[in-house]
């Protein structure tokens, strides 16, 4: 009996150590390092209850569709290799404002999907017209998986947000090691507090190692 229970007190703690905590990143859209016209930080009142008082769109009225231009670029360390999800916290009118293009690289390769079009690369954000979270998908002409990304190494990544129509709204992203989770309860998605803004603003460490100090701010101005 004791030795059955020094076995199991063994098996539980050698569980406990490969037990990793999940990576998660709360990213404010309005605080992307790059926003580019006609997408824009805008505080209108259709887009009450964002965090921080402010969301990103391309203006416009959910039935005039188009888009296609402008975009929100985001620079996010990645402290450790693995695969990657997304959510993004949306509002998605209708079927003419519910869609976004997406690419992270190095994950993805360097490619302008408004240009190329690209069904890998294309969001269907699902429709709500309140704040509602959404994981992104890959909207194929046969259906829409959810998406992963897998990086080989720690380090510099830059995610991408284009407008493909017009109105379609981004309020915040969680991105998340724990791919599995199918519901925003089960992928613990949050907003972004105090200090996940003032990071994404001031920047933060990338080498897991903590051994070289490369910082948000200094990916951005390279």
């Amino acid at each position: 009996m004791r030795k059955q229970m020094l076995i199991f007190g063994l098996v539980v703690w050698v569980c406990g150590l490969t037990q990793a905590k999940d990576v998660e990143i709360a990213l404010e859209a309005e605080l992307a390092q790059k926003i580019e016209a006609p997408m824009k930080a805008d505080d209108n009142a259709v887009g009450k209850g964002a965090s921080n008082g402010e969301f990103i769109w391309m203006e416009g009225k959910p039935v005039a569709g188009g888009g296609g231009k402008g975009w929100a670029e985001f620079v996010v360390p990645i402290k450790e290799k693995g695969k990657y999800a997304i959510w993004g916290r949306v509002i998605a009118w209708d079927g003419n404002s519910d869609s976004f293009w997406v690419t992270w690289q190095p994950a993805d390769p360097n490619e302008d999907a408004q240009a190329t079009k690209n069904t890998k690369f294309r969001w269907a954000v699902a429709g709500g017209a309140v704040w509602h979270w959404d994981r992104i998908n890959a909207w194929l002409d046969g259906g829409k998986p959810e998406r992963e990304w897998e990086f080989k190494q720690p380090g510099e990544t830059t995610l991408r947000i284009s407008v493909r129509e017009d109105a379609t709204m981004l309020d915040t992203l969680f991105i998340t090691s724990n791919v599995k989770a199918k519901d925003p309860g089960a992928a613990n998605v949050r907003l972004p507090t105090k200090k996940d803004r003032e990071i994404q603003v001031k920047g933060q460490a990338v080498d897991p190692a903590d051994k070289v100090a490369i910082t948000w701010a200094t990916l951005k101005r390279r």
